[in-house]
């Protein structure tokens, strides 16, 4: 299990809180410092079942800057969005635990967290 975390945001210390609560196994993934690739981006969309603009942080101030709210939210235009999130990943919204089962949550609330653990 990987937990893509930015340490400065409340709920990612929540969740990896609760990890250590469960003594889940687990890695951490500073995704600010390590950022995914388009791949590995392609690879959770896959796992949560969701596009890329359902985990884009419209909210960060560079979201506005490139007018993330007005872009089209098609297939055609998914590539566009799953690069903007490789190019600025602060725009991932967090945090993302992947498991090895192959499924991913965002844990933002304490019952993904215990979904991903199997809690």
């Amino acid at each position: 299990m990987e937990i893509w975390i930015n340490p400065a945001c409340s709920k990612c210390q929540s969740a990896l809180s609760l990890l250590d609560a469960e003594q889940a196994d687990y890695t951490v993934r500073r995704y600010l410092e390590d950022p995914p690739t388009t791949l590995e981006l392609e690879d959770v969309l896959r796992r949560l079942r969701l596009e890329p603009w359902d985990i884009t942080r419209l909210g960060e101030p560079v979201a506005a800057d490139l007018g993330l709210a007005e872009w089209p939210r098609t297939q055609a235009d998914r590539d566009r969005w799953i690069q903007a999130l490789a190019a600025h990943p602060i725009l991932i919204q967090r945090p993302i635990i992947t498991v090895d089962d192959q499924t991913a949550v965002i844990a933002r609330t304490r019952d993904a967290v215990l979904h991903a653990t199997g809690g």
